[in-house]
């Protein structure tokens, strides 16, 4: 065994997640790739729902999806993820977020830290028992770096209990690589009066 990259262990623990038949969430769409992935996951009797901001974004996750004529096993949001329970009401397999900026885009179009946050909160009230959120973060842009800090902090904060919360990350890398932060539901959260 050898260790995976980042990308490649984000697939891995969202194939460990997702079961032919979920619900699974894109919270940034961006080009698309995951969005594919997770439509190649949970087959014809599951659902992705992929949201972005861009146009653009919005626009290549389609195309992706449908040049591999899988169109029909998603909805593509043009929509914040701040909004997901807005369009998702059955339990979820997993999500995945890629924080920073759409690639070859306007690097000003950033996430920030509280919509993601809200997201977060709103996926781990969906998520199913033994389902994943996984959070890829890049933070080498301006603004990166205070969404990090601030994604750390809440998801620290997160009661052992109910949800596991794991860093991934190699410390040896140069120019703030992007690591992993994964959330596993273990346990049904307390509902707050």
């Amino acid at each position: 065994m050898k260790l995976e990259r980042v990308l490649q262990y984000a697939q891995t623990l969202l194939k460990a997640s997702i079961q032919e038949g979920d619900i699974a969430v894109d919270a940034t769409a961006g080009n698309g790739h995951d969005t594919l992935f997770l439509a190649n996951l949970v087959g014809d009797s599951g659902y992705v729902y992929a949201f972005d901001v861009q146009k653009q974004a919005v626009d290549a996750t389609l195309n992706r999806l449908l040049d591999n004529a899988l169109e029909h096993r998603a909805l593509v949001l043009k929509d914040g993820h701040e909004n997901v329970a807005k369009y998702v009401t059955k339990p979820v397999g997993a999500a995945i977020f890629n924080l920073g900026y759409l690639p070859g885009s306007d690097h000003s179009v950033i996430t920030k830290p509280n919509t993601t946050t809200q997201a977060i909160e709103s996926l781990l009230t969906l998520l199913k028992i033994g389902g994943m959120i996984i959070l890829v973060i890049y933070h080498g842009h301006e603004g990166g770096k205070e969404e990090r800090d601030e994604v750390i902090q809440f998801v620290s904060n997160l009661p052992q209990k109910y949800i596991h919360v794991l860093r991934y990350e190699f410390l040896n890398q140069k120019n703030d690589p992007p690591f992993i932060i994964a959330l596993e539901k273990v346990k049904e959260l307390p509902v707050s009066e």
